[in-house]
């Protein structure tokens, strides 16, 4: 693999502000932790929570040592093989990562918007089906950002590079062209960027549909705000997802998808926790 300085040095800087910056998120979060629990301010649901939220990040940090040393084992053979970190262990990393952004998410609104008191409250009917859809589509951005993780560690975005077909087809040719068949979905570049795309779609029509179905669900304003920021969020997630396909990936485009997954699922972890407020209104 040719490489020039220049390159080397910016690849090297930035593997170092992202270990500098996941070194001031642990102290962020172990330091208040470790001062509050000290002093007694904690009550006991809020221990757990942070005790899970400390165990996250060191989860987080080990995992990541662990991704970059896959990067430096002997195992690229081939005179086309480049050195690149495992797609598993990218995959597990980006997934801790979520876990613990969207437990510091729903802890913050926990603390912003508290849930009332049951003892005075009366339940309100007719939120089923939302409550249900909204936290399918809570899953379904998550699971798909972790599809997007396999993408990134295959470089599947740099093979067919066009939509809504691949090439000429549908479904291309080569998407079972691994034995057994099961390694596809985790190992073949096309297997893996078709799985992202239909992941992606489906996560679309259930924003989508969220957001319709929130227009006439017994819903409270805020609610019906953030339903309406989860379909819009979405799409915007799909046309970015498209452009840095029809564009070869550049750096910008696809920080900016992975951005729009953070938005979108602080939008759906927001719509369960307004619609959990609904289910019990004042008597």
């Amino acid at each position: 693999m040719n490489m020039t300085l220049s390159e080397f040095k910016w690849i090297w800087y930035m593997e170092y502000a992202h270990r500098t910056w996941g070194r001031a998120i642990g102290a962020a979060v172990f330091l208040p932790a470790a001062f509050f629990w000290a002093r007694g301010h904690l009550q006991r649901d809020m221990k757990i929570r942070v005790a899970a939220y400390c165990g996250l990040v060191a989860a987080q940090g080990l995992m990541g040592w662990y991704m970059v040393k896959s990067g430096l084992e002997d195992r690229f053979q081939g005179p086309s093989d480049v050195p690149r970190v495992s797609q598993y262990r990218l995959a597990a990393h980006l997934s801790l990562a979520f876990i613990l952004y969207t437990g510091l998410v729903a802890g913050a609104l926990r603390v912003l918007r508290p849930f009332p008191s049951p003892a005075t409250l009366s339940k309100v009917k007719g939120l089923k089906s939302i409550t249900a859809l909204a936290h399918s589509v809570k899953a379904m951005v998550f699971i798909t950002a972790v599809s997007g993780a396999f993408v990134a560690g295959l470089d599947a975005g740099l093979v067919y590079n066009s939509f809504p077909k691949m090439g000429d087809s549908w479904i291309p040719d080569d998407i079972l062209s691994f034995s057994p068949a099961l390694r596809n979905i985790t190992e073949n570049p096309t297997t893996v960027q078709f799985d992202h795309r239909v992941l992606g779609s489906a996560t679309l029509l259930a924003a989508s549909a969220a957001a319709l179905l929130a227009r006439r669900a017994p819903l409270a304003p805020p609610a019906r705000r953030v339903a309406a920021a989860l379909g819009a969020l979405a799409w915007l997630q799909v046309c970015l997802g498209v452009s840095t396909l029809l564009t070869y990936v550049p750096t910008e485009l696809a920080a900016s998808h992975q951005a729009g997954s953070l938005l979108l699922l602080t939008a759906a972890v927001w719509l369960t926790h307004e619609i959990k407020i609904l289910k019990y209104i004042p008597k």
